[in-house]
């Protein structure tokens, strides 16, 4: 029998391989943060509150610290990631998707619902926290809120800059979005050249916590019934008088009609 080349698992992933010389476990893809990647990592020890007091998004490393988790009250899991162990079973309700390489956004949608319904808080997590985890917090979004892909992937990358979804995740959303609106928001292409680029995305959207601007009621223009010949003051040539010697309305359609007799 071939001895492991390491005794002792990985104390992040569970696996076997040199975390600390920088080999990246064939069996889930940890691998040690790049100097890039220190940053983001200081600053979330604590995954992404992507609705306040229910949804939360996260990473592999985030999912192993159960006293954060419990600090903010989160008690139940979403795995994306098949070969990501679950590692605090007596602690947390888990929920593992089974497919490493297809979504299963309707399966992983009804877990988060009946998490909503039952008011408890629940983080959804990949490895990085960057594509799978992401891709499934969106496809949430569109389904619960009615949103489209646009507006659901900018709402989740304002919340967690680091997201970063590839082109095959983004087919599966984009195909999501078909299925669930009858078409895919094609008139949109920047959005995955804009996620490409790190460059943050709104595509004419106003940012998610924004007030929702009302709509300014347009006047319609009253119509004369008895004077149908009257012709509008609109098809005549421009006006080249001042401002503040234009009579607006009924009195300078009445001045017209007074010259003209």
């Amino acid at each position: 029998m071939r001895k492991r080349e390491r005794e002792n698992p990985c104390g992040i992933c569970g696996h076997y391989h040199k975390y600390e010389e920088g080999e990246i476990c064939g069996i889930c893809g940890h691998r040690i943060p790049l100097s890039s990647d220190k940053t983001s990592l200081h600053v979330s020890a604590f995954p992404s509150v992507i609705l306040p007091d229910f949804l939360y998004l996260g990473s592999y490393d985030n999912a192993s610290r159960s006293e954060l988790l419990m600090t903010q009250g989160i008690t139940r899991v979403l795995n994306t990631v098949p070969a990501c162990q679950n590692l605090y079973k007596n602690s947390f309700t888990y929920h593992c998707l089974q497919d490493d390489r297809i979504l299963q956004f309707d399966d992983a949608i009804q877990f988060l619902e009946q998490c909503e319904r039952d008011k408890a808080r629940v983080l959804v997590h990949c490895m990085s926290g960057k594509n799978r985890s992401p891709a499934i917090v969106i496809a949430f979004l569109m389904k619960s809120k009615g949103w489209r892909l646009p507006q659901s992937y900018q709402w989740v990358k304002e919340r967690r800059t680091s997201v970063d979804i590839n082109q095959a995740i983004y087919q599966q959303l984009q195909e999501y979005e078909q299925k669930l609106f009858g078409s895919s928001n094609n008139n949109n292409p920047a959005l995955f050249a804009f996620q490409l680029a790190g460059a943050p995305f709104s595509a004419g959207f106003s940012k998610a916590d924004d007030p929702v601007p009302v709509p300014v009621p347009v006047p319609m223009p009253i119509l004369d019934f008895d004077n149908l010949g009257t012709p509008s003051i609109f098809s005549g040539p421009p006006l080249e008088a001042p401002l503040h010697k234009f009579t607006f309305g009924a009195g300078q359609t009445q001045k017209r009609i007074s010259e003209s007799h």
